[in-house]
């Protein structure tokens, strides 16, 4: 069911004669309103009711993330159902990315309830027995990391603090040598960087949920431990078997780079090209790769998302220590800011905002970064000097010369009428001076542009959208903009985009200036 959105309807229909006073909504004058980068915010027990919720969303979340790793069903669909009612009350779109957990790749139980220390240079051997481990040797129930295993590759153990590399394999075991010793206990979790598994990424348990995930109508779905390409089709697979997966109303597919075999050969071009978004995981991806390689590689993945034009999410230990503080380290603000520089189109949090004693302060804390960053010139410097390959379609050429035009008369705002969200991620990609206020006839669209760069989503009930008068279509673009504090002055310049026959998907060849006073009014002195 739809939420209790309503649509600037009228709110200009008296502008079009002559200029008239504006009031824009000091509310949406505030900082909150005016940031670029997009913030997510994950929800779990310290973030779980009403108040709490909206404060968060006050604060800056554009995004709720729901992870379906820890909770019951129930719990997820009443948290769902708390954010539409915030969404409601304050008739502004916001996105619910639900996370699937993915394979848990785990060591078996240990005789000695403490787990059994390893020693630095010892043989430890993982096999398919069931009785418990030892000091020698432990069950490892995945006989897939043991047939892809080979001499000489590294098996990490409880997040790296303990390395293992292959020495021997047989049926059903490998043997390895300690090279960094320390405790295994029961079920700690594995990780394999040199090799690909022959698994597939969604488990039962992650085909459960989401299904659940698609019968209750989250905005996007999260996929972990994503490995190549295939897993993506995969996925997409089962979402159009699902009856919402034919409507606009599915969901999109956010792909979760956290193993280095998405780097190899043509990998990552492949999964950005397959998925509609990027999550940088930079837990597991720490953990699997060198951490002098994650900075860089975070700047490769963004600057692939920036290239195809899809919307990338920088994550995982971004204000680690506001869990338990008020206030986070200069490391922290520094990486924070860093992902802003690269491009990010979106920061996350995590434990900070689901389970910490300053979730409120964290999301404030990283809007406050993002609005210091977005007033750098360096930040604009930055930002100018990737520019994405030009595609060749009348599209791209409209959304250029949106931009361009924009930039030249002063225009407050690029505005793009869209259904299913291209044209405005096309705006998006192309990191406009001034916001891109996306109108759309369809809620899910609004919701999911939530995550994309320097959007203003804005949902407009399918009837009041006169889609065959363009002119009532640009009255309600200046309506809105007036209620979204847009423009402030009757002569503030609008630069409109737009695809006839609309509801074509990525058409726009349309590109039109208009004042905020409305579409029949013009002041000699524009």
């Amino acid at each position: 069911p739809m939420s209790g959105l309503t649509s600037g309807a009228g709110a200009a229909a008296t502008m079009d004669v002559e200029p008239v006073d504006i009031a824009p909504d000091n509310f949406k004058l505030s900082p909150r309103w005016r940031k670029k980068t997009k913030q997510l915010a994950t929800l779990g027990p310290a973030s779980s009711s009403f108040e709490m919720i909206e404060k968060l969303f006050l604060a800056g979340a554009d995004v709720f993330r729901l992870n379906f790793s820890h909770g019951e069903h129930a719990q997820k669909k009443e948290l769902l159902d708390i954010i539409r009612q915030v969404e409601a009350k304050y008739e502004h779109p916001i996105a619910i990315l639900g996370d699937l957990q993915g394979p848990k790749l785990r060591v078996g139980q240990f005789a000695n309830p403490a787990g059994e220390v390893l020693q630095t240079g010892q043989a430890f051997r993982f096999d398919l027995d069931e009785s418990p481990g030892t000091n020698q040797r432990v069950l490892l129930p995945h006989p897939e990391i043991i047939e892809a295993s080979q001499v000489g590759h590294v098996l990490l153990v409880d997040d790296g603090k303990v390395k293992l590399q292959v020495t021997g394999t047989g049926p059903g075991y490998i043997d390895c040598v300690v090279v960094f010793g320390g405790t295994i206990k029961d079920k700690k979790g594995v990780n394999t960087p040199d090799s690909i598994l022959d698994i597939s990424c969604l488990t039962p348990k992650d085909r459960a949920d989401l299904q659940y995930m698609l019968d209750i109508g989250v905005d996007w779905v999260a996929l972990s431990f994503v490995q190549r390409p295939e897993d993506i089709v995969e996925i997409h697979r089962l979402i159009l078997a699902h009856p919402t997966g034919q409507t606009p109303s599915r969901p999109k597919v956010m792909a979760k780079i956290e193993k280095p075999s998405c780097f190899e050969g043509d990998s990552l071009t492949k999964i950005v090209d397959l998925c509609d978004g990027i999550m940088v995981a930079r837990g597991d991806l720490g953990v699997e790769c060198a951490p002098e390689d994650v900075p860089i590689l975070q700047k490769q993945i963004i600057d692939e998302c920036r290239t195809q034009g899809k919307p990338v999410v920088v994550a995982t230990q971004m204000l680690e220590s506001m869990i338990d503080n008020p206030t986070p380290t200069r490391a922290e603000a520094s990486d924070v800011a860093t992902a802003i520089y690269d491009g990010a189109d979106a920061i996350m949090l995590s434990a900070e905002s689901a389970a910490g004693a300053y979730p409120e302060e964290s999301v404030v804390m990283q809007q406050r970064i993002i609005n210091r960053v977005e007033s750098d010139p360096h930040y604009q410097q930055y930002l100018k000097s990737f520019e994405p390959h030009h595609d060749e379609t009348a599209a791209a050429a409209i959304i250029m010369a949106a931009r361009q035009i924009a930039r030249t008369v002063n225009a407050k705002a690029i505005i793009s009428f869209t259904c299913g969200g291209t044209t405005a991620q096309k705006a998006s990609k192309k990191r406009p001076d001034v916001p891109i206020l996306a109108i759309s006839p369809l809620l899910t669209t609004s919701r999911q542009l939530s995550l994309s760069w320097g959007v203003y989503p804005e949902y407009v009930e399918e009837g009041v959208l006169d889609t065959d008068n363009f002119r009532s279509m640009l009255r309600e673009a200046c309506g809105i903009a007036i209620k979204k504090g847009l423009v402030s002055d009757a002569n503030d310049l609008l630069v409109v985009t737009a695809g006839f026959p609309f509801g074509t998907p990525g058409a726009a060849n349309i590109v039109r200036v208009i004042p905020a006073a409305g579409p029949t009014y013009w002041d000699s002195s524009l």
